[in-house]
């Protein structure tokens, strides 16, 4: 029987960082570690050691940092990335290397000029090698989405019998549709002599916005890691949200699935990146975004008041924010006013409501929002300023 906990590998300071523009020096990816080492991420791929010299130093600075997490190298099919990963990752407590190579029909034709067979042997040759310095290591075959079934199960059978520990199965493109991703998932945990034995990983890019539908997909299917960055930032599109696939599995305890992330940190980690990073998210990213507790319609502000479970799946605190939002604009109704108002210290009276409300309308159309001390300008303005506060 599968277990039913699913291993977070975070990869915000490899995959992530490879936005353009948000570059990071090494103190900043320290910082960024340790938050990740404290938030209970299970993996942390902490860079790609033979990119460059100041990787390489991230990769061991961070490995002499990490006290919980496995700590992770990312290579080619190469033996020279592998060798400077194993020496990158000599510190660590608890390390890994991820090493691989291309198995669609487009990476073998155009960008490695092979034929599926070496492919086969490089990915063999790959794992060997990197076993010879680490137990733990994991294999990717980059492209795996596009990657017909029937060979990548030769390639993961391949990978298995050379010692990988955990088969990494990258929607590289962010092409797979949930139910194909799942498929997939489904068929290597069939097709694949020994795959009981090792830990299946989903890789999804967001290309399409279906990362984290697809990853959920795999963990049904048979996946027990997930592969993500905070803020869901990294190539084109972005990588799965860690956020996301952690609050999906919280919110549907039916799923049976649990992870190790604290997650009332999760808002707090995602401002840390986003600051170091200097990217923050959109106002309307799941989980983390400026507006993802924020009530601006009359309907919902007065239903959420009343009760915050009837427009919030998820209580705010359950992610590190303080507390729901109600945002008054031009939308907003009699009750979010009152509510509004009583926060700033005016209790009115159904009669004095009808009056600022009006006053109020006014005002909202000629603003996009309304901030908590032009509500003492609405108040004055109405001509009860004085009668309110003598109540």
């Amino acid at each position: 029987m599968l277990d039913t906990n699913v291993q977070i590998f975070d990869t915000t300071l490899r995959d992530g960082e490879q936005v353009p523009g948000c570059k990071l020096n090494t103190e900043q990816k320290i910082i960024i570690a340790q938050q990740l080492d404290e938030l209970g991420v299970d993996i942390i791929e902490a860079g790609f050691p033979v990119s460059s010299p100041g990787d390489f130093n991230s990769v061991y600075e961070i490995s002499k940092i990490v006290k919980n997490a496995t700590v992770c190298g990312l290579t080619r099919a190469v033996q020279n990335d592998i060798k400077v990963a194993a020496e990158a990752l000599v510190k660590a407590k608890k390390p890994r290397i991820h090493t691989g190579i291309g198995t669609s029909e487009s990476h073998i034709k155009y960008k490695f000029k092979t034929t599926p067979e070496e492919v086969i042997v490089r990915a063999q040759e790959a794992v060997r090698y990197a076993k010879s310095f680490v137990e733990d290591v994991e294999f990717y075959a980059e492209d795996a989405g596009r990657t017909e079934n029937e060979y990548l199960a030769r390639v993961c059978e391949a990978a298995i019998k050379a010692g990988a520990t955990v088969l990494n199965i990258p929607d590289t493109t962010g092409y797979c549709l949930p139910s194909e991703y799942g498929a997939k998932i489904k068929y290597l945990r069939e097709n694949v002599t020994g795959i009981h034995n090792v830990i299946l990983s989903c890789h999804c890019h967001n290309d399409l916005g279906l990362a984290t539908a697809n990853s959920i997909e795999g963990v049904i299917n048979g996946a027990r890691q997930i592969e993500c960055t905070i803020n869901g930032i990294g190539e084109r599109a972005g990588n799965t949200a860690l956020e996301e696939v952690v609050m999906v599995l919280k919110q549907h305890p039916y799923l049976n699935f649990t992870t190790n992330i604290k997650n009332k940190l999760l808002y707090q980690t995602s401002q840390l990146v986003s600051s170091q990073m200097g990217m923050y998210p959109q106002p309307n990213k799941a989980i983390v975004g400026a507006n993802a507790f924020a009530h601006s319609s009359g309907i919902h502000q007065d239903g959420v008041i009343k009760n915050r479970e009837t427009y919030e799946i998820m209580d705010p605190k359950d992610v590190g924010v303080t507390e729901s939002a109600i945002v008054l604009t031009a939308r907003s109704g009699r009750a979010a006013l009152a509510y509004k108002a009583k926060k700033v210290g005016y209790e009115l009276t159904k009669l004095q409501l009808d009056i600022v409300y009006a006053n109020f309308l006014n005002f909202a159309d000629r603003h996009k929002d309304i901030k908590d001390n032009d509500i003492h300008q609405i108040i004055e303005s109405s001509g009860l300023y004085k009668e309110i506060l003598s109540a």
